[in-house]
């Protein structure tokens, strides 16, 4: 599930550990973004992807189960000045077969534009565009852990700071133009996900991102990044993890007296959450909002509308866009590469 690397065992192997997912209306298309490996453990890093690994964009149409379009990024080794990059589209029954190898559509080198035909990439180190007080999430992480009244008396919002200022991240930037399977008006779904080859020859599915803020929120305490939810298809989260997730905020509302039947509400939090899938019309402006949920731009607030979605309650982080304003761009990649 979404989260950012702050914890000792992420810190040593952030390549493999999604940061953020964005899904959002670009220049030309469809723009998908996936983050991974940063720096916020001011851990020694290892520079760009890795070379064994599998970078997925997986797409569901019209609130299909299964995706029905992968798109999926490979790296060369780091040579010392960068790496280089494939990008494979697999369709149909393929999309979701660890095994099909799909149609290569581009293949070029980090930190430079890569085309191909109906598509554009780009991957890099950048400036990390997410923006949160982590003070803010230590105090709600701690009351959704224990069922707790939310105590805020260390945290104050006129003196919200971003903990991510100075951080960087690296990112895959995909922007699809529109065809058949992503026309205006689709409605698709999308989680990101990497993988590992195993020594058996097949995948090992490491890390998942869907919704963002899942992992600090529902399981802060797992450093070692040990939950199922990390390994399963979205199609489980339901039947596998529902219950669990609908406990912790019932029982959060409950102490809170924010929700008249707690138990309905944690159910109602759990089926919008669940499948852990971002919704987002093809063709449409993004917004991850209070009212709605329809992609997610790389200003949106996201933590204050998931604090209050779990809470029950307005949340404030203190913070507003304008506080990553430099580390975005109106133009492709739209992300702020950083040299070295």
């Amino acid at each position: 599930m979404s989260h950012h690397l702050d914890t000792p065992h992420a810190a040593q192997t952030g390549q493999l550990y999604l940061d953020d997912l964005f899904v959002f209306e670009g220049e030309r298309g469809t723009v998908f973004v996936m983050d991974v490996n940063s720096s916020v453990t001011k851990a020694d890093i290892k520079p760009g992807f890795h070379h064994e690994a599998r970078y997925e964009f997986k797409i569901h149409i019209d609130g299909s189960e299964m995706e029905a379009l992968t798109y999926r990024v490979t790296f060369g080794e780091f040579d010392g000045t960068g790496q280089d990059v494939r990008v494979h589209a697999l369709t149909g029954d393929d999309a979701r077969d660890d095994a099909a190898t799909g149609t290569q559509v581009a293949q070029g080198r980090t930190g430079q534009e890569v085309a191909g035909e109906g598509l554009r990439l780009w991957a890099g180190r950048i400036t990390d565009p997410f923006y949160v007080d982590l003070g803010l999430v230590t105090a709600v992480s701690g009351a959704v852990a224990k069922g707790a009244k939310l105590d805020r008396s260390a945290w104050k919002p006129e003196k919200a700071t971003n903990s991510f200022a100075g951080t960087t991240v690296d990112s895959i930037v995909l922007e699809v133009s529109d065809d058949a399977m992503l026309s205006d008006g689709t409605r698709i779904g999308v989680w990101a996900a990497t993988k590992l080859a195993t020594d058996a020859g097949g995948w090992r599915q490491i890390n998942r991102a869907g919704h963002p803020m899942m992992w600090p929120i529902f399981w802060p305490t797992d450093t070692d990044f040990t939950h199922p939810a990390n390994t399963r298809h979205p199609c489980e989260d339901l039947r596998s993890g529902g219950e669990e997730i609908a406990k912790a905020v019932a029982g959060v509302v409950a102490a809170n007296g924010t929700a008249v039947d707690p138990q309905a509400y944690g159910w109602s939090v759990t089926r919008r959450l669940f499948p852990d899938v971002l919704p987002y019309e093809v063709g449409t402006p993004a917004n991850f909002g209070f009212a709605t949920v329809n992609g997610r731009t790389m200003a949106d607030n996201a933590p204050e509308v998931m604090f209050s979605l779990v809470l029950n309650t307005g949340m404030t982080s203190g913070l507003t866009s304008d506080t990553s304003r430099a580390a975005r761009s109106d133009s492709f990649p739209y992300v702020v590469p950083v040299a070295g």
